[in-house]
């Protein structure tokens, strides 16, 4: 249910296709059940199931008994294959995630390492670096998925994985992006060694630019730092970025997760799955096991192993529609839980009026897990009278103004953005003065949030956006 809730509705599909053709007792088709046969399948599992009950939580009378799991409709937005399906393009090619998945099939692991990288790279964000904590992700696979591991078992792997390309993809944090970088980087060449030293243990010095503190300590030139530093900026801070670069992609479409419709001001949220078949146990695979029932007693060794294969399959397709209605419950949790706190926003599409929003947030409305929030976020897009967005637009951190108000750190960047965009080409608008006009407006804001600001929105300093 984890793995599923990652993906998009596009991967989704793909995967109850892959279901399907390899699970014979699922199929695609909404639940046609008669209640006489019904009675006798539930006797036979019963009898049949008892045991089993110790080795699963779930008897086979869940897998018939549910009313709901056979029933249940994917998803609320369905249509018709007559329907035309517009997918919107975007610049697109093999994704960051896929492009890590290749390398791993590249690698010789065993059946448990490759799961657990998997595992670990479903926690890799879009920049390339592991935010989560190698304990956490231990207490999720022991929580979620009842299987036990420990953190030297997942640090294992991770060394795979951050040997991947791009160089620095795995990292817990920048100074760890910025050493696997540099330690992949000819150590003989004396500023690459010196950069490698600098990070590794003057970090703190030179994020704060305290250069001095550096040369003195290492008892080096203004010249060899100078040519460090050079090395050091040759460096990516976020390897997974490339792949968002336009220029380095095919085209792609983009099918969004969500449609939120506004009808005469009144907000419908549904599920997009258009593609996305309603499923169902087959018929035929029940009646095998309600003839197994008549005459069970004179059944044959290759008639109990093929009930026994049955059963099996029986669980695997109740645990995926399972997986399949947890997915879309939690989506449409989280995704309502997005909505109620930015109505507003939803209701006029104004970027000014978007509130400061965190995972915590979210999680905190939803009573979800913060990295189940963060998996939900993750390569989801929602369709709206206004446009398409990733979900992860809609969060950011906040800021107080003059009078308490707390408002969006994308606000400012809004403003930030007409400032630059009005000023006088030939005498731009330094840090500072942006930092001025901030304040005036309200917004109590230093010159190197600003800067910070600035250089997110990949606008470059005053000086070079001078023209003569």
């Amino acid at each position: 249910m984890i793995k599923m809730l990652e993906i998009p509705t596009l991967q989704l599909e793909q995967r109850i296709k892959k279901e399907l053709e390899e699970n014979p007792v699922l199929e695609e088709g909404a639940e046609e059940r008669d209640s006489g046969d019904q009675e006798g399948l539930d006797e036979e599992i019963s009898n049949d199931g008892e045991k089993d009950k110790d080795k699963d939580e779930f008897s086979f009378e869940d897998y018939l008994n549910d009313e709901d799991i056979p029933s249940y409709r994917l998803a609320s937005r369905n249509y018709s294959k007559d329907d035309r399906k517009e997918d919107i393009p975007f610049s697109g090619g093999q994704s960051f995630h896929e492009h890590l998945e290749a390398q791993l099939g590249l690698r010789n692991l065993t059946e448990e390492q490759e799961f657990l990288a998997q595992y670990i790279l479903g926690n890799i964000d879009e920049d390339g670096y592991l935010r989560r904590k190698l304990t956490a992700i231990v207490d999720d696979l022991a929580f979620s998925m009842n299987i036990t591991t420990n953190e030297d078992k997942l640090h294992e792997i991770l060394l795979v994985i951050q040997d991947f390309d791009p160089i620095g993809v795995g990292a817990r944090d920048l100074q760890e992006c910025l050493l696997l970088q540099m330690d992949a980087r000819n150590q003989d060449v004396p500023e690459i060694a010196l950069g490698r030293k600098i990070l590794k243990y003057f970090f703190n010095e030179f994020t704060k630019k305290h250069y001095d503190k550096i040369i003195t300590r290492l008892n080096i030139e203004e010249d060899q730092l100078k040519n460090a530093l050079e090395e050091i900026l040759r460096l990516n801070p976020k390897p997974g970025s490339s792949f968002s670069d336009p220029q380095n992609k095919s085209i792609q479409h983009i099918v969004p997760d969500f449609v939120l419709d506004n009808n005469e001001g009144e907000l419908q949220l549904s599920l997009n799955a258009r593609n996305v078949p309603d499923l169902r146990i087959s018929q035929t695979y029940s009646e095998m096991l309600q003839s197994y029932t008549a005459s069970k007693d004179k059944a044959t060794r290759e008639q109990k192993d093929a009930v026994t294969f049955v059963k099996q399959k029986l669980d695997s397709a109740k645990w995926f529609i399972d997986a399949i209605r947890q997915r879309q419950n939690t989506l449409m949790h989280t995704m309502n839980a997005i909505i109620n706190y930015q109505h507003k926003y939803f209701m006029e599409g104004d970027d000014k009026v978007l509130r400061p929003m965190i995972l915590k947030d979210i999680a905190e409305i939803t009573e979800l897990d913060i990295s189940t929030i963060s998996r939900v976020a993750n390569s989801k897009y929602i369709q709206t009278h206004f446009g398409i967005f990733p979900l992860k637009y809609f969060f950011s951190e906040g800021l107080q103004t003059d009078s308490g108000e707390e408002v969006s750190t994308r606000e400012i960047k809004k403003i930030l953005e007409e400032c630059i965009g009005t000023e006088e080409k030939r005498k731009p608008l330094t840090d500072e003065r942006l930092a001025e006009i901030l304040q005036e407006k309200g917004y109590q804001i230093a010159r190197r949030t600003v800067a910070k600001y600035r250089e997110q929105l990949n606008i470059p300093v005053a000086r070079l956006r001078k023209e003569l």
